[in-house]
Parts: C-alpha cells; structure tokens; sequence
C-alpha cells in the first residue's frame, strides 16, 4: 500500500503537470517530504494524505490508501481490531496498566516500546506512527463517543521520565476537557480490589448498533462477538465504572498528579 500510494501521488502530480517543488507548496510540506513519499522513504500521515486529496480533488482516494498503510504498519494480530475501531461510532476502553493508545502523546508511546527493549529502532517508530495515526479518529466529522477509565495506578507509573509523564497528564486533561465526545474517568487507589484488576478491554459499538470486545494480550489480540460474553463484558464495564471517580474530578486528580512530574 505504500508503494501504491507513491504510485498515485506521483500519477496525480504528473497529470496536473505540478513538479514536486510546486506539489510541496501547495501541500504546505517540503520538497524534501514529497520526494520521500514519492520514493516510499517515508510514510505519509492523515494530514499530508487528506492535503493531497484537497489539491488533486480525490475524493478521499489519498486518504483512503493512507488508513491502509497504516492497518498494514500495525502488528498482524491487532490489525482486525484496528479496523474495528476507526468505524465505530462508540468505544468503552478500559486500561489499568498504560494510558490507551487513542490518548497517548507521542514521547508516552515511544517510551513504552523502547522500555520494553524488545524492538529495533526503525520498528519503534513504525509502531508509534502507526499508533498516532489512530488518533485521527478524534478528526472524524463525527468522532466515536469514547468513554475511558483507567486506574490511578496508570498516572503514577513512571513510563520514560519525568516530563514525558507530565507531558501525557496534561494532555489527558486537555482532551477530556476540550473533546465533548471524550470521557475520562479515574478508578482511584482507594477502591482496593475491584473487577477491572483481571485485565484492560475495549468494547466497540457499530454504526449498526452491534458490540464486540477486544482483549489484549502480550503478543495477540482477540476479537469476540459471542453474545453471552457481551452481556457478561457489559456487566464488568459498569461495575468498573461505579468504582470510578466523576469526570471532573478524574479531571482535577490527573491535573494534580501531573504537577508532581517534574
């Protein structure tokens, strides 16, 4: 998909007779990005395909191969789910060990998969591209109601350093203050042992109305639609959710807590 994207871009281009020079002042990118993507060097985010789709009148052709691209990046057991979730029109995650990845900055990202030391370099950032390029969800023209709990343990988990935590706490805070599809809620300390302590979920709403649940593991990812698991999943989500904190005062706890990353 990569190569099929360059493959349009330079069509498009040399169509309308436009140099890469010109290209590049229209997209309000480099010349230098434009060769990359051209010559498949470099990947093209949302923003830089949703341009080209502007300047070529595309239609969407450009994004489109973009939201590819990066189900392709993403390791093979998640891409199921990634597609799962770019269309749905709700998400009720639960995490109690990492902010989710909708929400994490790119410094947070990049620190979990360099402390896990299991990865190369150019795989790291593979993965954390691929997982901003998720975020573009939050630019839909309507944009999934995502409601979000994760445990008091996840802001106090120092992942990288100091500012990087401080960093993703502001930033948690600005999104479930500005987002008004966005809900974040904390499960504080206090509630001791409570049933979201047997593991992180998601489940995802269709635009038909339908729901499935995703589990993630180590290294595999399981996608379940069973009914009966639905109905029992439902039941954890909510019991996870009474032991939760208000919206604003998991608000007022992330804004507290992020003053003491310094």
């Amino acid at each position: 998909m990569l190569d099929h994207f360059a493959e349009e871009l330079r069509l498009a281009r040399v169509t309308t007779g436009m140099s890469q020079t010109a290209l590049a002042e229209a997209l309000s990118y480099s010349g230098a990005l434009v060769a990359k993507v051209e010559t498949c060097e470099r990947r093209p985010s949302v923003d830089f395909a949703r341009r080209c789709d502007a300047v070529f009148g595309a239609d969407g052709r450009f994004e489109r191969i973009q939201r590819r691209i990066s189900r392709e990046t993403v390791v093979p057991w998640f891409r199921d789910w990634a597609g799962i979730e770019q269309e749905a029109t709700a998400l009720r995650t639960y995490e109690p060990l990492y902010v989710p990845g909708l929400l994490q900055t790119e410094s947070y990202a990049r620190a979990i998969l360099v402390g896990a030391g299991l990865f190369a370099t150019d795989e790291i950032e593979q993965q954390v591209a691929a997982r901003l390029d998720r975020q573009a969800v939050f630019t839909r023209e309507r944009p999934p109601l995502l409601s979000v709990v994760v445990d008091e343990y996840v802001l106090r988990r120092c992942i990288g350093k100091p500012p990087v935590m401080r960093e993703q706490l502001c930033h948690l805070v600005k999104v479930g203050s500005t987002l008004p599809r966005v809900r974040i809620q904390i499960v504080p300390t206090s509630a001791g042992a409570y049933a979201g302590l047997d593991g992180p979920f998601v489940i995802a709403t269709s635009s038909a109305g339908e729901d499935v649940v995703y589990l993630d593991g180590q290294r595999h990812g399981q996608v379940i639609d069973r009914s009966e698991y639905l109905r029992q999943m439902v039941e954890v989500w909510e019991s996870i959710r009474g032991e939760a904190l208000s919206q604003q005062q998991s608000l007022d706890l992330m804004t507290e807590v992020a003053e003491t990353w310094i």
